[in-house]
């Protein structure tokens, strides 16, 4: 063979080759990215682009390298092609793992029944409260703790410890300020993850209210059902419970009071996300004018680290379009979640 033919042969199995090396690190990215971010929309029409021109690639390569008669100038086409070939493995090498790791961790956060520790911290803003007007603060500590059982079930626990600051509720009722109802919630999950994340179970409430206006007095219990979805740059489902007292003084007011908080989450590049997931309630006992409490709105949230610890910090804004007399019209929450993921 010819030393030309050869040098123009050798150039075209080199750049052959690094275009399948390309091929084939797209098509780990690809099914890297259905694992972790759950088709992300962008890496299959990358894919199924890349499949088109890398043909049109190799063709005008062969033509390009046949038209060059000086071995000179293959060498330099050679060293060309070489650098951004290279260069597009190197991309392609990068590109799957910090995008996994960012949306991985995003969605975990936002899933209630995820299988890593968190501790949510919520500060809910309620003004314009009561008959005076004054303002009202809760403060919830939301530890979530997942438990294996076997390799086809896990136990997802998750407590709600309120610290409750109330004005006046009426006139004559003075306000307070101390811990709530402690609320425990047991949710069974199948361990492989499907298209639909489910889990379900019991919810228990404690009277450890340290006044008689924080709490109920009555010890409650009731189902739990949450459902939720991961569907490229979306998560969406809803949190449900239903509580019901079971014991407690025959002087306090019996409980029937259910909870619904449906959420939508859409996940940005650098972390951010959109999100909204209001508390919509009902209590069964009061009169239907007084019964429901429905805000609508939502804010934005980001995933930040300090030092090696992952926070998930975001804000919202909710105006009631539905709440009993004496109760504000809208209201605001902040969160800051600790995420302890596991090595």
């Amino acid at each position: 063979m010819p030393k030309d033919s050869a040098q123009q042969s050798a150039v075209s199995s080199f750049i052959k080759a690094q275009i399948h090396i390309i091929q084939v690190r797209l098509s780990f990215i690809n099914k890297e990215a259905m694992k972790q971010i759950t088709k992300r929309t962008t890496l299959p029409r990358f894919e199924e682009k890349s499949k088109v021109r890398t043909s049109e690639l190799i063709s005008k390569a062969e033509r390009v390298i046949a038209s060059m008669k000086s071995p000179a100038r293959q060498h330099g086409l050679h060293a060309r092609f070489g650098i951004l070939l290279m260069g597009l493995n190197a991309l392609c090498l990068g590109t799957a793992p910090a995008w996994s790791q960012e949306s991985d961790i995003a969605k975990q956060a936002q899933n209630p029944i995820a299988r890593l520790i968190s501790v949510p911290i919520e500060n809910d803003f309620n003004p314009n409260t009561g008959p005076y007007k004054e303002d009202s603060y809760v403060l919830q500590m939301k530890p979530v703790i997942p438990v294996s059982l076997s390799k086809d079930w896990n136990l997802i626990t998750r407590a709600i410890i309120p610290i409750i600051q109330t004005p006046d509720p009426a006139i004559g009722i003075n306000g307070a300020a101390g811990l709530g109802d402690i609320n425990l919630s047991l949710f069974l999950s199948p361990a492989k993850v499907g298209r639909i994340i489910w889990g379900a179970g019991p919810i228990v409430s404690f009277p450890t209210a340290s006044d008689d206006i924080l709490g109920s007095g009555k010890v409650s219990a009731g189902p739990t059902v949450v459902a939720l979805r991961s569907q490229g740059h979306w998560l969406y489902g809803a949190l449900v419970y239903n509580l019901f007292s079971v014991g407690g003084p025959s002087s306090r007011a019996d409980v029937n009071q259910m909870l619904t908080q449906p959420f939508v989450n859409y996940n940005l590049r650098r972390k951010w996300y959109l999100t909204s997931s209001p508390y919509v309630t009902a209590n069964w006992e009061k009169i239907r004018s007084d019964r429901w409490t429905v805000p609508v709105g939502g804010g934005v949230g980001k995933i930040v680290r300090v030092e090696k610890l992952p926070l998930n910090i975001y804000g919202q804004l909710f105006r009631n379009v539905k709440s009993p007399d004496g109760t504000t019209d809208w209201s605001a929450r902040l969160q800051v979640q600790l995420l302890f993921p596991k090595k």
